[in-house]
């Protein structure tokens, strides 16, 4: 079965300050994309990756790549608008494989473990709709419309990651539905066609870099990998 991965790099780090997106910060030596990259390298044999990356972006990542000896993936395909064009930019330069295997990774999520990419693209060659989770720590409060707010029980949620993990031809089939506002990840995308999703375990170390306080802690975790 042929498992294909789609890296989502569209960011323009406006929360991270400065003129480089946070997907070419460096950590641990090299920019965090390449981190990313190189987990699906590990994790999965004969993994095909597509790139997703703003066209003006891309000749700085290639530059990046001869910079740092790193092997860039052969597919490239344009960010689009949203999220969701990004994504079916990436999915229009995959192949007709009615047993294909694709999950959606978000570029700036390095820390992603073997074991979670594993257990997603498991759970998605038995035909689930797959996201990696993990659970909620902290207590949570839900804002009511007239301003107030109530305690929610944290034991009932779940904080989403990536790679969110499907049948190819399921995922492709749902983002021929048109865009909706709704849609915030692949899986809303997917289940708006009914299909239900499948929670997995995630792991916690698997942190969006989104702030510069982020940044720092990724800089540690670099140094610090069995913590």
């Amino acid at each position: 079965m042929d498992s294909f991965v789609i890296i989502v790099a569209g960011g323009k780090g406006l929360r991270m300050g400065g003129d480089v997106p946070k997907q070419f910060l460096p950590i641990g030596g090299k920019p965090v994309l390449m981190h990313t990259i190189e987990a699906f390298r590990h994790a999965l044999d004969d993994v095909q990756i597509v790139l997703v990356l703003p066209a003006e972006q891309q000749d700085y990542w290639l530059g990046l790549c001869k910079e740092y000896g790193f092997l860039s993936p052969e597919l490239i395909a344009n960010g689009g608008e949203t999220r969701f064009h990004s994504v079916k930019n990436g999915l229009a330069l995959l192949p007709e494989d009615d047993h294909a295997v694709v999950g959606v990774h978000d570029g700036v999520r390095p820390f992603v473990s073997a074991e979670t990419i594993r257990r997603c693209y498991a759970a998605a060659a038995e035909g689930k709709a797959v996201v990696p989770v993990v659970p909620v720590v902290e207590t949570i409060r839900q804002i009511l419309p007239d301003g107030n707010s109530i305690t929610r029980p944290r034991g009932e949620y779940r904080l989403v990651q990536t790679p969110q993990t499907f049948p190819l031809t399921l995922l492709r089939q749902a983002y021929q539905q048109p865009f909706s506002e709704a849609f915030t990840d692949d899986a809303s995308v997917v289940e708006a066609l009914g299909k239900e999703i499948t929670m997995v375990e995630g792991n916690k170390e698997n942190i969006k870099l989104t702030t510069p306080e982020d940044i720092r802690l990724a800089e540690f975790l670099t140094l610090n990998p069995k913590l």
